[in-house]
């Protein structure tokens, strides 16, 4: 099941459910609109490799607007921290977003229960296309889950991106690799 708008608003009363900076005017009917922060990342590296740390260089997104390139992979950040305690989010884009060849995220759509950070976007596009700092980038929809939770992510050992950031977070897969999970 999926939170209506006054469920949302209940269970942001509630404690279970954090959004900052919140603003009601985007709060959608079952959904809660996301902006691009101010950061922007691209790895180093044009070749990646799965069990080594791959460096990022930052970008500042500057107030004109940033131009995102067909054949540069990109990593973005939301601008609003969020927090589900008691419910799955999910990260979707917007159609306006969608319409101008902007995916936002390659394969991380879900977040856990107990995840409490910036959303990191894996964004591509389709055609060069200006990007602004606070410009709507996607929505966020909260699901009900059924049975009890034995450890929120928050708390996960293997967690690997539990440090706050309001900046991109490039992959940890190595450290899934320095644990033993593969």
């Amino acid at each position: 099941m999926i939170l209506t708008d006054l469920k949302i608003l209940e269970e942001i009363s509630a404690g279970n459910i954090v959004i900052e900076p919140f603003r009601r005017e985007c709060l959608g009917s079952n959904s809660y609109d996301v902006h691009l922060g101010s950061k922007l990342a691209v790895y180093r590296d044009r070749v990646l490799d799965a069990k080594k740390h791959n460096p990022i260089q930052n970008i500042e997104i500057p107030h004109d607007g940033y131009i995102l390139q067909p054949d540069q992979f990109y990593l973005g950040v939301t601008s609003e921290y969020t927090e589900a305690h008691s419910h799955v989010p999910f990260l979707e884009g917007k159609s306006s977003i969608g319409r101008l060849g902007i995916d936002i995220h390659a394969t991380a759509g879900k977040g856990d229960i107990g995840f409490c950070n910036h959303w990191t976007l894996e964004i591509s596009v389709k055609q060069p296309v200006r990007v602004y700092a606070g410009m709507p980038i996607g929505q966020l929809i909260y699901f009900t889950v059924e049975g009890s939770l034995n450890t929120p992510y928050s708390k996960k050992s293997s967690a690997k991106y539990n440090s706050r950031s309001d900046a991109p977070m490039e992959s940890m897969m190595f450290k899934n690799a320095d644990m033993g999970l593969w």
